[in-house]
């Protein structure tokens, strides 16, 4: 009746060592993401500065810290705290890591694709596909890594879309194993887990799964937030299906591996870039679009078998700014400077209504 601090309280109430400890746990998880994140903004911070000192800023943040009246962290501890948090942050910013962006929260499959694309990159992650495109075209990110296909649900629209109207280049490529794992807080029998949290996609995936151990799958907006949440938030009895990454970033136990109901699941990531890949590509990828007349798109896909051009991959979707027509997404083995590949492009030109090039890039010949 003196407040809502029930561990004060004995009986019922009281919390033990053990559950002391167990929060204590939950609360060292989460300082330390708040920490990545921290870190991540700084590092991204140094696109907007002459110099990655800025004593006046230092100051400010400081002064902040010691006029917090907190009772039990004292003003010259919080001093200390944030000066050591700052001398890291300029020391990560000196690294002049390559700022790499990906959709979703880190620990998505997405940044599993920067990790291989870009070892040793600062991974950036983004709330949108458009905000990956933006930041690199802006200048603000070195460089993107978006999804365009996936082995089971096939083209990723949205993707596809942006790439119609973007400047960047393609650079490179990677396919990376989509391996859902079950995962908690601490270690669970199955008996102990009653609801799971992930995308909507993956809960579909794994559904089998879900129903042979009886449990409720609840919908939230990316795999890796929601292992995010079961970590900051261990709500009881839950678990998240999300990448093995997110068990290392969030500390969390992986209670089983690969439980997708289907086959192999992978997907293809692009890695864009402000600038052409200076290299020698061994698949190039294009947009083109032809009028909606019998024949045309036939006649343009003849040009490339004539040529002896192998082709990798074919996608469309409608032209937005002109329903009745379609682009045309294509791979195909060679290097946009061959010769053979620029007459095919100069026939395409007088064939086409567009054609688009998106860049040569080095294939990715690595299993997923």
């Amino acid at each position: 009746m003196y407040g809502t601090d029930r561990c004060i309280y004995p009986g019922k109430s009281h919390m033990n060592l053990d559950q002391i400890r167990l929060k204590i746990d939950k609360i060292d998880r989460e300082l330390l993401v708040l920490l990545q994140e921290r870190m991540s903004l700084a590092i991204r911070s140094k696109k907007f500065k002459t110099k990655v000192a800025d004593t006046r800023r230092e100051q400010i943040v400081l002064a902040r810290a010691e006029r917090m009246n907190l009772d039990l962290v004292k003003s010259s501890f919080s001093r200390r705290l944030l000066s050591a948090i700052i001398e890291e942050s300029k020391r990560l910013q000196k690294e002049d890591r390559k700022l790499v962006a990906f959709q979703g929260e880190p620990g998505a499959y997405g940044e599993v694709a920067c990790r291989k694309l870009v070892p040793g990159g600062a991974f950036i992650p983004c709330m949108e596909f458009v905000d990956v495109f933006q930041g690199v075209q802006a200048g603000y990110l070195d460089l993107g890594v978006v999804p365009v296909e996936n082995s089971l649900e096939g083209a990723v629209t949205q993707v596809n879309d942006l790439l119609t109207t973007t400047d960047l280049q393609v650079i490179g490529e990677g396919r990376v194993a989509v391996n859902h794992c079950l995962l908690t807080t601490e270690p669970k029998g199955m008996d102990e887990i009653r609801v799971v949290y992930s995308h909507p996609q993956a809960l579909a995936q794994c559904q089998r799964y879900l129903i042979d151990h009886r449990l409720e799958p609840r919908p939230y907006y990316d795999t890796a937030g929601a292992a995010k949440m079961i970590a900051r938030e261990n709500p009881r009895a839950a678990a998240a299906i999300a990448s093995s990454l997110c068990a290392e970033l969030y500390d969390l136990e992986i209670v089983a591996r690969e439980i997708a109901d289907g086959p192999a699941n992978s997907t293809r990531f692009l890695l864009l870039s402000r600038e052409p890949n200076m290299g020698r590509g061994d698949k190039t990828s294009i947009i083109f679009a032809t009028a909606h007349e019998a024949g045309r798109l036939y006649n343009v896909l003849r040009l490339f078998a004539k040529a002896g051009i192998n082709l990798t991959r074919i996608a469309s979707m409608p032209v937005r700014s002109d329903p009745g027509n379609f682009s045309f997404f294509l791979d195909f083995e060679g290097d946009r400077q061959d010769e053979r590949v620029r007459r095919v492009f100069q026939q395409m030109e007088e064939m086409a209504i567009s054609v688009k090039c998106l860049g040569s890039y080095p294939a990715d010949t690595s299993p997923p």
